[in-house]
Order: C-alpha cells, then sequence, then structure tokens
C-alpha cells in the first residue's frame, strides 16, 4: 500500500499569501469596476467609441470586476474565517 503524502500546504507550514497581495487584488478588481463605471457615464466621443460598444465595454468591466472582488474575497477571507 502507498502511504498517503502530504500536500504541499503541510510540508510548507500552512503559509498563506502575504497580506499586501490580497488587499492589492481586491483593490485592482474595484479598479476594474470603477474603469466600467466611468466608461458608462463618459461622454460618447471622448474614447472614439460609439455609445452601444461603449456601454457594452463598461458592463463587461464592471461584471469582470465584480466576479474577481467575489472570487478574491472567497479565496483568501472567506477561508481564513472558516478555518478559526
Amino acid at each position: 500500500m502507498i502511504p498517503e503524502r502530504p500536500t504541499t500546504d503541510e510540508r510548507l507550514g500552512n503559509r498563506s499569501q502575504p497580506t499586501v497581495v490580497r488587499y492589492f487584488t481586491l483593490i485592482m478588481s474595484a479598479l476594474y469596476a470603477c474603469v466600467g463605471v466611468f466608461l458608462w457615464f463618459s461622454p460618447a466621443g471622448l474614447f472614439g467609441l460609439t455609445d452601444t460598444p461603449r456601454r457594452l465595454l463598461a458592463a463587461v468591466f464592471v461584471f469582470y470586476g465584480i466576479i474577481r472582488f467575489v472570487r478574491t474575497y472567497q479565496q483568501h477571507f472567506k477561508k481564513n474565517q472558516d478555518e478559526a
């Protein structure tokens, strides 16, 4: 029978990512959402895009920012609270 090998976290002493990386990822996700909001409310000729493509791009940025924020929160912050 093959003995069960320890996981990487167990071998490394269950080190977690530094706090700076966690908060940087949250800030970047909020920045994506803010860029989307800015694109949505910006004047039509500012970026050389007509109304529909500009608003579609804005919606993509906001949607991506929200998804990234939720995934980051679940991965880095919720796990720590569940373990405590």
